[in-house]
């Protein structure tokens, strides 16, 4: 006989304890295979598709599309072990949720069922999903209800207890008691707890299931008409009576100021809720301080376009101007590495990191994200373009994993690209510094002493003041801007 597991929300790393529910990849009914994605979570660092560790038929789904669920909460339960050809299609989560399993019997059901624990796509055994079945809803619960109900002692000549499991029942398959005064026909202790809270006296309600059996579309039927009922009495006490002297009829009614429009309530969790808690950090814990300066990109964006223009062999794919600033910010991080560092409050110590992991803001439609360019100061422009480009592209998807969005020591924000100049960036929380570039544009300059249109751009570096003062922070972005202005200065650090 099949036994239903119950699959919670995994621990999804990173420290993540929630995560919201983006899309269902399987219907209740559906067979699904050991490993097969079964739903599309977002979490505060990533979209992420989580796959069952259990091979069976899903028999129900805890929690809608938008749902934020915490880790631990069940997320759908499978029948492991359903004989051939079983239909298990159209079952009710009612039927089901007296089945499910606690954590030491479903790792036991797990290892003989074939289940292989994994939690992540990606970490799992990759095994190909199952050819979807569906089946009818009939047959699911009378199975289920057989599974659920204890064997009967058998009586003097007939054949044993066991045996009438496999048998379709003749009486009332399940019965509950209520407060002592009698049985009803309920299997499921969610459905009658669901009842107690909400005040539903079981014995007045009609099951829809079989033998009429009580499910939990029968409860939440009967709450919905109760809650209706006490809205309606609420409306007909609040209605203002007739005036006295006159009836009814004759009375006129009171033109009324129309309501004010409610005020638009948008939760922060997600992305938007990740980025809100460590801006908050940031401000509250890092005392931060800005520098900025105007430099003249000219020389820059030619070098960029005489490297693009190269052909043959060697020219190699095209560069970025994010690629170039990123390459020089690393090589101002070797000159200066106060700035790739972070503060122990605990300890009260500054930890100099060894390496530089250059984290790049990137606007996407779940909000803003900043993916990590691994060893970036082990990378030359063309190397730091090609993982810019491709981690900018998994961000467009949604795609990034929680690593790829952790562990970086320095960031770039070029929000020139929304077409500003200048901006005061916000550190990202423990990172010790950001530099923020503004957008290039022709302005007039002093040019070798004449005035001339030349391609500005505005550079600003936010730092925290705790592990280094102003001169090392303003020789960090004068070197940046040297570079800008006069590429050839680059070429003594590569």
């Amino acid at each position: 006989m099949p036994r239903v597991l119950e699959f919670k929300l995994p621990d999804l790393g990173e420290g993540l304890t929630e995560a919201e529910i983006v899309r269902w990849l399987v219907e209740v009914g559906e067979v699904v295979a050991i490993d097969q994605p079964v739903v599309e979570v977002e979490t505060a660092k990533a979209m992420v598709e989580v796959p069952c560790p259990y091979g069976g038929v899903v028999t129900a789904r805890f929690g809608e599309e938008g749902t934020e669920l915490p880790v631990g909460a069940p997320l759908l339960t499978v029948a492991v072990g359903a004989p051939e050809g079983l239909d298990l299609s159209g079952a009710s989560p009612s039927s089901t949720e007296s089945l499910t399993s606690d954590t030491s019997a479903s790792a036991t059901a797990t290892e003989s069922s074939g289940g292989s624990g994994n939690v992540l796509v990606g970490y799992g055994t990759g095994a190909p999903a199952a050819r979807r079945r569906r089946i009818r809803p009939d047959r699911l619960d009378r199975t289920l209800v057989r599974t659920s109900v204890p064997d009967a002692p058998a009586a003097s000549g007939t054949a044993p207890a066991t045996a009438a499991t496999h048998a379709a029942p003749a009486a009332p398959v399940a019965v509950g008691v209520v407060n002592g005064q009698g049985p009803v026909p309920v299997v499921s202790p969610l459905v009658r707890r669901l009842a107690r809270q909400h005040d539903i006296d079981l014995r007045r309600l009609a099951g829809s299931g079989p033998d009429g059996l009580i499910l939990r579309a029968d409860v939440d039927g009967a709450i919905r008409q109760a809650e209706e009922t006490a809205a309606a009495k609420t409306r007909t006490a609040r209605a203002p009576a007739a005036p006295t002297g006159v009836s009814p009829a004759s009375a006129v009614e009171a033109p009324t100021a129309p309501a004010a429009p409610a005020a638009e309530r948008i939760p922060l969790r997600g992305v938007r809720g990740a980025v809100a808690d460590k801006l908050s950090r940031s401000r509250t814990e890092i005392p931060d301080a800005t520098c900025w300066v105007d430099a003249d990109a000219t020389e820059l964006m030619a070098v960029r376009a005489a490297m693009n223009a190269a052909t043959g062999p060697s020219a190699g794919p095209k560069v970025s101007v994010l690629a170039l600033l990123a390459r020089i910010c690393t090589a101002a991080l070797a000159r200066f590495p106060e700035l790739n560092s972070t503060v122990d409050t605990e300890a009260r110590e500054i930890v100099r990191l060894p390496g530089v992991h250059l984290g790049f803001a990137a606007q996407t439609e779940r909000g803003l994200v900043v993916p990590v360019v691994r060893d970036a100061h082990t990378r030359n422009a063309e190397s730091i373009g090609a993982e810019i480009a491709r981690l900018t592209e998994l961000a467009r998807t949604g795609k990034l994993s929680p690593a790829q969005l952790t562990g970086g020591t320095f960031t770039l924000n070029n929000y020139g690209v929304f077409g500003v100049d200048g901006s005061t960036p916000i550190i990202n929380h423990p990172e010790a510094a950001m530099l923020g570039v503004g957008r290039i544009m022709p302005k007039p300059w002093v040019h070798q002493g004449e005035l001339a249109v030349r391609q500005v751009v505005q550079l600003s570096l936010t730092f925290d003041h705790r592990v280094c003062d102003g001169g090392t922070a303003g020789g960090f972005l004068r070197y940046v801007a040297d570079c800008v202005e006069q590429p050839a200065v680059l070429l003594r650090t590569l």
